[in-house]
């Protein structure tokens, strides 16, 4: 079986430099080297995004540069498999987007990147990438995915949860779709959703993420949201609470949302299921037309919105669709 792989940059092909790491290592030369004697020597093709980026300058513009590569050898390759090669710090943003963006994609699509260069002594390099080398190859998955640390995951269920230990990532509302063993334990999948058909390209959308914290004020809430974004993200307490009590608080929300910009109420827990409403404290954001991202990571929530402006929905519409799982991104 062929598989492709697109490299964006990341840690895992970085080297020192008098500023820090940059991109510079021979990827190429590295695979070939870790692939040879195996059944898939010969059978593996790379592109290098040009150019290569740490992914925190990543933008909804170098998905859609992703995406591209992914299209163009899919249609020069349909039986292909493939495999994105992406920095930690934005991977989890990176993969729920492409699950948005090629849902339509009948071979699967396999994330990783590493903790350590690829030249460093014990570096997680290799077994992430022969992880997702396997796990793209093996027949038993579909959709976009995330290996990392042992543990194959939906991509847009995934979350970055250290910034130093090989495992990673947590997927904290839904089961690893396997686990590396001898040999994998592989799981029941997660429902696929809706799909989209035609997805237009990815464009740069003004969307503003705002955690609440205790003693926010309704001033500093509007000062945040002036001008008025496209889309909020309105990271709130426990299943979707916030300060109710703060005079004209929620008022703020109700003027941003009456100007036509979408409100979307995430959690600041890992664990959680937003439920406007549940409490008198998220009562009054339910009332207002904001609604909940359910179990939806951050960065599946940012992506989503992301994804749904770019398709030319906005207000009520786009909030409409943040309830309805388009790539399994929550739970329905």
């Amino acid at each position: 079986m062929h598989v492709h792989i697109t490299y964006t940059g990341g840690t895992i092909g970085m080297v020192d430099s008098p500023h820090g790491l940059v991109p510079g290592a021979d990827l190429e030369g590295w695979l070939t080297s870790l692939l040879e004697g195996t059944p898939l020597a010969r059978s593996v093709s790379v592109t290098s995004l040009d150019p290569l980026i740490d992914s925190s300058n990543a933008t909804p513009l170098s998905w859609q540069a992703i995406v591209d590569d992914l299209r163009s050898h899919a249609d020069q390759t349909p039986e292909a498999a493939f495999v994105v090669l992406h920095g930690t710090d934005t991977m989890a943003y990176t993969s729920a987007a492409l699950s948005y963006a090629l849902t339509d994609l009948s071979t699967p699509v396999v994330v990783t990147g590493s903790q350590l260069p690829l030249g460093v002594l014990g570096s997680d390099a290799a077994a992430n990438v022969t992880g997702a080398l396997k796990a793209a190859t093996s027949g038993r998955i579909g959709g976009v995915s995330l290996f990392f640390g042992h543990r194959l995951l939906a991509g847009n269920r995934a979350t970055k949860s250290s910034s130093w230990a090989f495992t990673g990532f947590e997927s904290p509302n839904a089961a690893p779709l396997a686990t590396t063993g001898a040999p994998w334990q592989w799981a029941a999948q997660t429902p696929t959703g809706t799909g989209w058909k035609d997805a237009a390209p990815y464009a740069r959308h003004d969307v503003v993420v705002v955690d609440l914290a205790p003693g926010i004020t309704a001033t500093r809430l509007e000062a945040l949201l002036t001008p008025l974004p496209e889309a909020v993200v309105l990271r709130a307490f426990g299943v979707g609470n916030v300060p109710s009590q703060e005079p004209g608080l929620t008022a703020v929300v109700e003027r941003a949302i009456a100007a036509g910009t979408a409100v979307v109420v995430a959690s600041q827990c890992h664990e959680s299921e937003v439920l406007l409403g549940h409490y008198e404290a998220g009562d009054a954001l339910a009332r207002s037309g904001a609604v909940g991202s359910r179990d939806m990571t951050l960065e599946a929530a940012y992506a989503k919105v992301q994804f749904l402006l770019s398709q030319g929905l906005r207000g009520p519409e786009l909030a409409a669709w943040m309830g309805r799982s388009i790539a399994g991104e929550l739970t329905q």
